[in-house]
């Protein structure tokens, strides 16, 4: 929210597509993109090669166990950031997983990352993550990953970036945890990427990096699904709130490349639409909305028929009122 950004905090983002691609791109980041994945099939995330990875949204679960030594699933890797200069960061303050989910698959896919030091083939295409994420990603290099996460937390560069795409309020409800959320409960991003020819999962909440054994950039398609169906079901079977999506090439250069002008097409109005969308999260309508009632209310007094709308719209709110009590009594007589 606005007041946590004028605080030196990180506001809440939406898990959009429009938002996460504009995000990177406003960090540096070229020829990127995030589409959100509908099915949970390998064909769906393997249409969009190149794909660097996937960011996947669940509610967050408390731990079922104190015992931190293994992961409910896969192993922890505590050699991969040392070893193999995996890029990872714990997660130290709240709001920022999803940007943090974000740079976890990106800067273990950059230009930096050579196929020596990443394990992928030569013919893997790397992401250009502009000077700003090269300079940041340089300066935490041997850092543990609670320093690295402090150090991500208190960028002004990515915190303010991060905070551009909250939604604008002018109100703020000071009793409860989050102003944006709609109920109690928690969601939290990750990332899943292959680096030195591994599948890992990529959680600021867990202690280290977590493998799901050999994978090549040209298996995660296969890869991912499984960990990713085993995660699901580890949720009551009328769970749905999941959101994934894939971090892949930007689909522009694939239609030119391929001469699919209805993709191009397809792919430039996507992108109006993402800029329109993104516009209208940082803009404020509440002067507007006043505004237009001032405006509303001036017409009726002027053709004097200010009393009779008062009159009917109370008459309009009190069969709404009563409907509701109707369909109220009668869910209680179901009941019992």
């Amino acid at each position: 929210m606005a007041e946590d950004a004028a605080a030196g905090g990180w506001s809440t983002i939406e898990s959009d597509e429009g938002v996460f691609t504009s995000l990177i791109e406003q960090l540096g980041v070229k020829d990127v993109q995030f589409e959100e994945l509908i099915s949970l099939d390998a064909e769906s995330i393997r249409a969009l090669s190149p794909v660097y990875g996937v960011i996947f949204l669940f509610k967050y679960l408390s731990p079922t166990t104190s015992d931190r030594s293994k992961p409910q699933d896969g192993t922890y890797d505590t050699e991969a950031v040392n070893n193999h200069n995996l890029f990872f960061a714990a997660q130290t303050i709240q709001n920022a997983c999803g940007t943090q989910a974000i740079l976890s698959v990106i800067l273990n896919n950059d230009t930096a990352s050579s196929s020596t030091s990443s394990g992928a083939d030569a013919s893997h295409e790397r992401i250009q993550i502009g000077p700003s994420l090269a300079e940041f990603k340089d300066f935490t290099t041997g850092f543990p990953s609670d320093l690295r996460g402090e150090t991500l937390s208190n960028s002004q560069m990515i915190r303010e970036t991060h905070n551009s795409f909250a939604r604008s309020s002018p109100f703020a409800d000071e009793t409860q945890k989050d102003p944006a959320a709609l109920s109690d409960d928690v969601f939290h991003f990750i990332g899943y990427t292959t680096h030195h020819n591994v599948l890992y999962e990529l959680d600021g909440l867990q202690p280290f990096p977590i493998s799901h054994g050999a994978c090549t950039p040209e298996e995660f398609p296969e890869k991912i699904i499984p960990v990713l169906q085993r995660r699901i079901e580890r949720y009551p079977a009328g769970e749905v709130r999941f959101n994934l999506m894939a971090v892949c090439g930007d689909l522009r250069k694939k239609a030119e490349l391929f001469g699919d002008e209805s993709m191009l097409e397809r792919e430039k109005r996507k992108r109006r639409a993402w800029e329109w969308e993104n516009s209208l999260r940082r803009h404020n309508f509440v002067g507007f909305t006043g505004e237009v009632l001032k405006g509303v209310v001036a017409k009726m007094i002027h053709e004097g028929k200010y009393d009779q709308w008062v009159k009917d719209a109370e008459a309009a709110t009190k069969k709404k009122v009563q409907e509701r009590a109707k369909r109220g009594q009668a869910e209680e007589q179901l009941q019992e």
